[in-house]
């Protein structure tokens, strides 16, 4: 198992290194879309195709099959080919790092959003899932998981977070603690989701977990297709009840 976790954690630092180095490209125009649709997070939002999946691409093609008014939003780009759907190339913009943890998220974020302009929508992924993996201090992950929330609603009063009771690794890697872990993080993003929402700003927990399994992953944590068009789906389902007309 400690091989297995530190292989892994090899990869997705040189992951983070790669994507220290795209903050040093030029900013992107500010979207100007009545839905601007923040994907945020590590390894799991940023995708690293051919070798596992990202959900954003099938979220996009939900979204666009259903003629909604959106647009991704962030300084990440990918740079994988995706084929064409209703003519249109894949929105490639995201805000996902693989191998960081909520701490560097929440270090980073505000001069992502000085880059991005105000999203609308956040799409808060596996929130603390590196920090699980990475045995870090349970409770400072929950400190930065609301940081991260209140650096959001502080940028947009308004902002809808929907936020993932993360999806498990592959049933050979959830060791006894790892799943503890996942288990407890599940339940205190329904009680962050709650006590984080304001009359202005909802703050949603979407069930990830119910229903994955095994045959949704590409390695030990990543999604393959399958895995990342059933994520997509659960996102969707949340989505259509809060994007705008």
């Amino acid at each position: 198992m400690k091989i297995t976790v530190n292989y892994l954690l090899i990869g997705i630092s040189f992951l983070m290194f790669n994507a220290c180095d795209n903050d040093h490209l030029n900013s992107k125009p500010e979207s100007n879309s009545i839905n601007k649709i923040l994907p945020l997070g590590a390894s799991r939002v940023e995708g690293a195709r051919p070798e596992f999946e990202s959900y954003r691409y099938e979220l996009w093609k939900d979204l666009k099959e259903n003629n909604w008014d959106f647009d991704f939003v962030g300084t990440q780009s990918d740079n994988a080919s995706y084929p064409r759907f209703d003519n249109e190339n894949f929105d490639i913009d995201h805000e996902g790092r693989g191998g960081w943890t909520s701490g560097q998220i929440l270090n980073g974020l505000n001069g992502w959003l000085r880059q991005t302009g105000s999203p609308d929508i956040v799409l808060f992924s596996s929130p603390g899932g590196n920090d699980l993996l990475e045995s870090l201090d349970y409770n400072q992950t929950i400190s930065n998981i609301n940081a991260i929330i209140d650096a959001l609603q502080a940028n947009n009063p308004y902002v809808t977070i929907i936020i993932e009771q993360p999806a498990q690794g592959r049933s050979d890697f959830m060791i006894t603690d790892l799943t503890n872990a996942f288990n407890q993080m599940r339940e205190d993003i329904v009680t962050i989701s709650a006590n984080q929402t304001t009359g202005e700003s909802q703050v949603i927990a979407v069930d990830m977990y119910t229903g994955f399994n095994d045959s949704y992953l590409a390695d030990e944590v990543h999604y393959n297709e399958a895995g990342a068009e059933f994520i997509a789906t659960r996102y969707y389902n949340v989505l259509i009840t809060v994007l705008e007309q």
